[in-house]
């Protein structure tokens, strides 16, 4: 493996020196833009509990608060590198109560059923192990009526899907029908499918 590949291999669970420059690109550029761009189509609940599965940079908990200003937001990923930057990042936040940030994966996350109104995963669902037991497992956190929001940069149309999947060990990108399956049958309902056909950004909202 070159070391362009190495890198980029790095975007799954961010570890060391390149972990962590690729943690910091997450919070600007066209991620930045992404992210709005998918949180406009999204109700995000006035107050309450909100939580963001891979959360990479942090900034995208800093959006969740900037929208949502009493409910109180909850970070989580797997990697440790991730979970650094995310609490430096929301300091402020976490030192006023409003936001908490932990180690954790989607296939066994540490909250009790029915305890949040909204759950949020920007360009992370590539990654996640038994793609609908994982979304189960969101199902079961989120209360009765909760949003889950996903927000893809690649919607698995953009004819790159092969390229970085060959690259990056683990990745699947999934184009909208496959997640309008997988949620499906994971039990959501009502699933909006929202893209940008020029950039292949891709926007899914559901319910529990």
């Amino acid at each position: 493996m070159g070391l362009f590949s190495k890198i980029f291999s790095n975007t799954r669970k961010p570890e060391g020196f390149w972990g962590r420059m690729i943690v910091a690109g997450m919070n600007g550029g066209s991620h930045g833009a992404m992210a709005s761009w998918g949180l406009d189509f999204a109700n995000v609940p006035a107050e309450g509990e909100i939580i963001d599965i891979g959360c990479g940079g942090g900034a995208n908990l800093a959006r969740l608060m900037g929208r949502s200003l009493h409910a109180k937001v909850t970070g989580v990923d797997y990697s440790r590198v991730s979970v650094e930057k995310t609490r430096k990042v929301n300091a402020d936040a976490i030192a006023e109560g409003r936001c908490q940030v932990l180690e954790a994966s989607v296939a066994g996350l540490p909250f009790k059923d029915d305890t949040f109104g909204m759950a949020t995963a920007f360009e992370t669902v590539y990654f996640w192990p038994e793609i609908e037991k994982s979304f189960a497992e969101v199902r079961r956190i989120l209360s009765p009526g909760g949003i889950f929001l996903i927000v893809n940069e690649d919607d698995g149309l953009s004819g790159n899907n092969e390229k970085w999947e060959k690259m990056i060990e683990g990745m699947h990108t999934y184009t909208p029908d496959e997640l309008r399956t997988h949620l499906a049958a994971a039990g959501f309902r009502d699933v909006t499918v929202h893209r940008n056909e020029s950039k292949h950004w891709l926007c899914i909202t559901t319910v529990k």
